[in-house]
């Protein structure tokens, strides 16, 4: 039996079934789990010991510690979990990776001679978990039942990936080439390095580690060989992190990085101290062969090693990842927040996508004054570029946070689905009020370019016009990102009062226009700014009622309906309403019994 080029079809096609099994599974224990891990990581307080042990756990269940470092490097981005409470999550999942050596162990490749016995070995067992996974996938009437054939499938599929891997380097261990290699290999400096290479290929360090413990079973393999190699794998497996933070803010970046700087800080140790006890005391064991349970046992001792080391520490870990990544490089986007990461788990990718329409809000806020407040005082220049800025984010925000809002999966409860429709309905009302806000800037501007100006009676009923749109913006935004009802209830009252500015400033100016006493050139402005400005107390309205609607639990988003046959009707709206109306149209001469 020869080492040829179907032997090597055979060890890539085993790597394919390890890693398609491990993939498997972990991704059906997750679902199975439901949004329970993420949650749990969600709420991470700065118990690190608290976080190190959630880690842990998660990273056992999905069988994955990059992919637990990569949803921690997505909690970090969107502001769920700060960059301290992320290094105890990581200093877990650290641990938590190497069960799956632990579990390949258990099949030691020998048989016993008995039928029974033999069929119990995992390598023989997995046949029939993967036939009992097809049998349940099969007769699965359930999402949760084909997770749990998942488990099944994946688990069996695991070990048959790993036995195929191991016969086809068996003739390996006939070959002097190959015991000549990893002679070479035992110089610790390229056995990291061909560690760090294999595992940032393959994106994972447990299926590096498992195709190490395929090879072993040739008996080539000796322990000055393997450790290196070991210690080179845990430091390739951060570049998964690193390609997930790429484009994320710079605390995702340097959450990348702790992971990092954990893995290759603990390498560097345990080199010095390993080879320093090697070349003085000697160990009895150093050129002896090492098995598959060697292998398991020692990636064990290195992550517990290096965690209990780190962790009085972790202060430190993150002060260099904040020196890697220093602050005031480009400003962070907002739209960070959407992770795809989370579409799988609707109620983390509601709240991220809720987080930037509430951000929508603030910059439409934000350009509403930049556009009037220079209309009352000639000290206030206009601010083009932050204008710009805010308007463009209102634009692309509201194509993105729609397009994140439509790929969310699994939203099955209704209390889900009337959220998804109440944000869809509110980012289109925020980016109008920044398209009302521009009609003002721009009107605005070629009125300043042509040295015009208002009279004093239109400057100060535009000024009363302009507080009240401003107030109801102030408490619409209040509203939607504190989700409160009685906030948003003084909406709608107010929005009435300026409905009744507008006409009467319009049949004011209009009054103006015909006594000669303003000219057409402003007198067109004026009543434009007037339109602008109602609409932008419409669209307020209209966000105020979705954010009442939703809290009220009503089954369909119907303004119109609401405002007129519920709200309008009761006693507090009546308050609320003479309220507003003392306070604005006795500015421009209006009692509110005329109104």
């Amino acid at each position: 039996m020869e080492f040829n080029m179907l032997s090597v079809v055979q060890l890539i096609g085993g790597l394919a079934l390890f890693i398609y099994g491990m993939t498997t599974m972990g991704k059906g224990l997750e679902r199975a789990a439901g949004s329970k891990l993420e949650k749990t990581l969600e709420k991470m307080t700065g118990n690190v010991f608290k976080a190190l042990l959630m880690g842990l756990v998660v990273t056992m269940v999905i069988q994955s510690s990059s992919a637990t470092t990569v949803m921690v490097v997505g909690f970090v981005n969107a502001g769920i979990m700060s960059l301290r409470q992320s290094v105890g999550v990581i200093l877990g999942a650290n641990i938590g990776t190497t069960i799956t050596a632990q579990i390949l162990r258990l099949d030691n490749g020998t048989g016993s001679g008995n039928l029974l016995m033999d069929m119990l070995k995992p390598s023989n067992l997995a046949y029939i978990v993967v036939l009992a996974g097809v049998i349940i996938m099969m007769l699965a009437k359930k999402r949760r039942t084909r997770d749990i054939a998942d488990i099944f499938t994946g688990f069996g599929i695991l070990f048959i990936g790993m036995s195929v891997m191991e016969g086809s380097v068996a003739p390996l261990a006939d070959l002097p080439q190959f015991a000549e290699l990893f002679a070479a290999i035992s110089n610790p400096v390229l056995g990291v390095l061909v560690g760090t290479g294999v595992t940032a290929i393959i994106q994972s360090s447990s299926a590096s580690v498992g195709i190490l413990q395929a090879l072993s079973t040739t008996g080539v393999i000796s322990w000055s060989a393997a450790i290196p190699i070991i210690l080179g794998q845990n430091i390739g497996t951060c570049i998964t992190a690193f390609l997930s933070s790429l484009g994320g803010s710079k605390n995702a970046r340097r959450t990348a990085m702790v992971h990092f700087y954990f893995n290759l800080i603990g390498s560097i140790i345990f080199l010095v101290v390993i080879y320093a006890i090697q070349y003085t005391v000697g160990f009895p064991f150093w050129d002896s062969p090492i098995d598959k349970g060697g292998i398991a046992n020692f990636h064990t001792l290195f992550n517990v090693t290096c965690t209990i080391l780190f962790l009085p520490f972790t202060g430190l870990l993150v002060k260099l990842a904040t020196w890697s990544v220093p602050s005031g490089e480009v400003q962070e986007d907002p739209l960070a927040k959407l992770e795809p990461r989370f579409l799988t788990t609707p109620s983390l990718a509601l709240e991220q996508a809720q987080r930037c329409i509430a951000e929508m809000g603030d910059a439409a806020k934000q350009n509403f004054h930049l556009a009037t407040d220079p209309l009352f005082s000639s000290n206030i220049a206009p601010n083009e570029d932050a204008f710009r800025e805010h308007e463009s984010f209102l634009d692309r925000a509201e194509v993105e946070i729609g397009r994140y809002l439509t790929n969310i999966h699994n939203i099955r409860s209704v209390d889900q689905r009337r959220q998804t429709a109440e944000m869809m309905h509110s980012l289109s009302d925020f980016e109008k009020i920044g398209d009302y806000a521009q009609n003002i800037f721009s009107r605005m501007e070629g009125f300043r370019q042509a040295e015009l100006a208002f009279s004093p009676a239109a400057k100060r009923e535009l000024r009363a016009m302009c507080d009240a749109v401003g107030e109801a913006l102030e408490m619409t935004v209040e509203g939607y990102v504190t989700r409160s009802v009685s906030v948003s209830r003084s909406v709608e009252p107010l929005e009435e009062v300026v409905d009744t500015l507008k006409e009467r400033l319009k049949s004011r100016h209009i009054e103006r226009l015909g006594s000669n006493e303003c000219t057409m050139q402003t007198g067109i402005p004026f009543l434009d700014i007037v339109h602008d400005l109602e609409k932008i107390s419409d669209h307020c309205s209209n966000i105020a009622i979705y954010t009442i609607q939703l809290g009220e639990g009503a089954e369909e988003f119907d303004t119109h309906a609401y405002a007129k046959k519920e709200y309008k009707s009761t006693t507090q709206f009546a308050e609320k309403l003479r309220f507003y109306q003392q306070k604005y149209l006795t500015q421009i001469g209006v009692q509110p019994g005329e109104a």
